[in-house]
């Protein structure tokens, strides 16, 4: 069964996450029947036992971490500490996505630097063409929501992707067209192969996901597995 497309409700996300913490489901049931990806609903559910309902409700300004939580947070997951949900629940992180990118930029020999470093003149967004804006929105739904990542990978502002996904999620990509005048949305139509292109680099974007995630699950085996021939 396929993810569901459409935007989830407070209540939506409240009888999932019962339905696991007071009916004893497990997550994998719950998300199949909600058709919810297992990592944010997992999300969901650290945010509600941290937060309660607030927890649930889906924040629309970026969150600054500074450089010594990055490092920390980091280090405490690598070090076989705890998983990328309780890494997450431990550091205030808002979703594991975000720590994997973190964990990916660390891994790959980049330094890791406070969130607000560089992020102002992402403030105000730019324009972007229909096409950017599906690509944008595809890759942030690959990436489980990371609305963070897809901002800094593309260059435009948090609030800008926030509102093109929940656009999207919604009533699809005809969501997406710039309205403001008669002449640009005429010719703002994708062409069959411009939609095609564009499934193809939805499905690698959610492909070089899954494969972060396994490399990521496979490095800290080996991190475990060194551990215990120590001890």
């Amino acid at each position: 069964m396929s993810k569901r497309t459409t935007d989830y409700t407070i209540d939506e996300k409240l009888k999932a996450i019962l339905s696991v913490l007071d009916e004893k489901k497990s997550v994998s049931a719950v998300s199949r029947d909600y058709q919810i990806g297992k990592t944010t609903f997992k999300d969901w559910i650290r945010k509600y036992q941290s937060d309660g309902i607030d927890g649930l409700k889906e924040s629309k300004t970026w969150k600054a971490y500074s450089q010594e939580l990055k490092q920390q947070a980091v280090d405490y997951y690598l070090a076989g500490q705890g998983s990328l949900s309780e890494t997450c629940a431990r550091f205030n992180i808002s979703t594991s996505s975000v720590l994997r990118r973190w964990i990916k930029r660390y891994t790959s020999g980049k330094d890791l630097k406070s969130t607000s470093e560089g992020n102002k003149k992402m403030s105000t967004g730019r324009k972007t063409t229909l096409q950017e804006r599906v690509e944008i929105v595809q890759y942030a739904i690959a990436h489980d929501l990371d609305y963070h990542g897809a901002a800094e990978k593309y260059q435009v502002s948090y609030q800008q992707v926030y509102g093109w996904v929940r656009k999207y999620q919604a009533d699809g990509e005809s969501a997406l067209h710039d309205r403001r005048g008669k002449s640009l949305s005429s010719k703002q139509n994708l062409t069959e192969v411009e939609k095609l292109k564009l499934r193809i680099k939805e499905l690698d974007h959610r492909n070089q996901y899954l494969e972060t995630e396994n490399g990521l699950l496979k490095k800290l085996k080996e991190i475990e597995r060194r551990a215990r021939m120590r001890d």
